[in-house]
């Protein structure tokens, strides 16, 4: 509920606090005197668009703040979505600098207007004669019906299913349009995929083959440069091995004369042993140089073949050769095991459906089971209310496709006279008809949900006589089970409030001001008799203010 409201610099008001209580508030004040300004001030804070015009003083900013006791409304998880500070008393702050812009707080956390925006949905609720519309839309006629059918859980449990199910239903229309292009591209595929299989490629494959072919190209030129190496190391007269030998031979004779000498024998020998190993190796790779036409033509084959493909797919290695085959596979898989996969998710989006229809079953059926209480109760609400002979027929049936609230199709109809024909609200019903119907449905709504603050802007606009005090124990009776704010021109119901407020303007210092200030007992009976009979109060006019006041 709104706990305070205070307004500084805006429009006609310079400062102004004012604290508002459980029960049914009064705001009452002559045409002009400010009530829209009051009302436009309450619909910034919940997020409505300001500019310069809204500061009563250009060179100073606006600052609107509304305090509200929201322990009752489950909002701890919408603050935790929002990363805001859940506070019992939330303070939600709006200010409108010199330049034009604007900025929003929620408990000194700054937020954007559409955070306000979904506040308003569950803190505020205004409600004029022109907003009746709403009443002929069938989500909200499914919101009153499910309130009483205490449908609540039913619906969020509906709502995560169908969550589900519509998921499910568009991954197996992708899964159809992709069978269907793969389908088409299957021969193909296929033909390509099954070529690299049989190609049997290895990664290090090809750097492998160009290596040996190198050597199966090139092999008389190296057994030739081989067995001359071989030559020249092993010559009995010339060869590096004789002439080392004969060097070591030389020093050995010194070898004892100094340290120095000895090392130079040894480092010979080293060279020698390593000449003989080197020796031995070019031995054998002369035995290995293999010159072999058939292996040499496989091999060229073989290399074509990694070419031939690399060019097809225009790769440079085979290791991406490979990769393709890999997609090649899966796209062919694809459409092999297409009706496994189709299966498998026609069997998930059953499964899910069946726990919809279950679940729409329940919903449906505590509908039906609150429509005759439902009907009952407006329509001795709108008895009340001097409508005595309107009826409603509400009807369920079950709808062939899923609805985002269940799967039911409602006919709201509704007849103001005995014997007349029913129809839809909108078509039948006038708009002073539809505002009482509004209240009654507001009425029998609190009773079963926790509504917002619901602010009423003279939707008693035209109603006169016996129709205005069963309006006023409406209100009076709505607000037992919540906060229920009235701006009224009508006596009757300006004398139910358990709070009366006026707003009024003065000028001062040549500046007109407004102003919303608490009325004690003896200011209600001067402004209830002012509203009976003009500014001129009559005895006759305050006795009766008296009355209204004590009924």
């Amino acid at each position: 509920m709104l706990s305070t409201l205070s307004i500084s610099n805006y429009a006609l008001i310079k400062e102004l606090k004012t604290e508002f209580s459980n029960g049914l508030s009064i705001i009452t004040g002559e045409t002009g005197a400010g009530k829209s300004i009051v009302l436009g001030a309450l619909g910034l804070v919940m997020g409505n668009r300001a500019d310069l015009n809204s500061l009563k003083d250009t060179s100073k900013k606006c600052i609107i703040e509304g305090v509200f006791s929201i322990e009752a409304y489950d909002l701890k998880t919408f603050f935790e979505e929002e990363d805001l500070d859940y506070e019992e008393e939330t303070i939600i702050r709006r200010e409108i600098l010199p330049s034009g812009k604007s900025r929003a707080f929620v408990n000194d956390t700054p937020v954007t207007l559409s955070v306000l925006h979904a506040l308003k949905e569950k803190l505020i609720d205004v409600h004029s004669q022109h907003k009746t519309a709403q009443l002929s839309e069938l989500s909200y006629q499914f919101q009153i019906l499910d309130a009483l059918a205490n449908n609540n859980t039913l619906l969020e449990a509906y709502s995560d299913e169908l969550i589900k199910y519509k998921k499910l239903k568009k991954e197996f229309t992708v899964l159809l349009e992709s069978q269907e292009a793969a389908k088409q591209e299957y021969a193909y595929n296929s033909h390509l995929y099954h070529e690299l299989v049989e190609a049997n490629l290895s990664p290090d494959e090809q750097e492998e083959l160009e290596q040996t072919l190198e050597k199966l190209n090139n092999s008389e030129s190296i057994s030739s440069s081989l067995a001359e190496s071989v030559q020249l190391a092993t010559d009995e007269q010339v060869g590096v091995q004789n002439l080392l030998y004969q060097i070591k031979a030389a020093l050995s004779k010194i070898a004892s004369f100094s340290e120095e000498y000895a090392n130079y024998e040894q480092r010979i020998e080293s060279l020698k042993i390593e000449l003989d190993d080197v020796v031995f190796e070019l031995e054998k790779s002369i035995e290995n140089v293999e010159i072999n036409p058939e292996e040499l033509e496989r091999l060229n084959d073989r290399l074509q073949l990694i070419y031939t493909l690399q060019k097809k797919h225009m790769v440079a290695s085979v290791e991406e050769l490979l990769k393709i085959r890999d997609i090649l596979e899966l796209k062919v898989s694809q459409v092999e095991n297409a009706s496994e996969l189709i299966q498998e998710k026609e069997a998930a989006i059953a499964a899910v459906e069946m726990k919809l229809n279950a679940t729409c079953n329940k919903i449906s059926k505590n509908r039906k089971s609150a429509i005759p209480t439902l009907t009952k109760q407006l329509e001795e609400v709108l008895s009340k209310l001097g409508m005595e002979n309107a009826s409603f027929q509400i009807t369920i049936d079950p709808a062939t496709s899923f609805y985002t609230n269940g799967k039911d199709d409602l006919r709201f109809l509704f007849s103001a006279n005995k014997g007349g024909n029913y129809d839809e609200l909108k078509k039948v019903a006038s708009g002073g008809e539809l505002s009482r119907i509004m209240l009654g449905v507001k009425l029998i709504l609190s009773k079963y949900t926790k509504l917002p603050t619901i602010i009423f802007d003279e939707i008693d606009t035209g109603v006169s006589g016996e129709v205005s005090n069963k309006i006023a124990e409406v209100m009076q009776e709505m607000s037992q089970y919540m906060q229920v704010i009235t701006i009224t021109h009508l006596p009757q119901i300006a004398a139910k409030g358990d709070n009366h407020f006026k707003v009024y303007k003065k000028d001062i210092d040549g500046v007109t001001t407004t102003f919303l200030s608490p009325l004690n007992e003896e200011e209600r009976i001067i402004e209830v008799a002012e509203i009976l009979g003009g500014k001129n109060i009559s005895e006759s006019a305050l006795e009766h203010a008296k009355e209204l006041l004590k009924a």
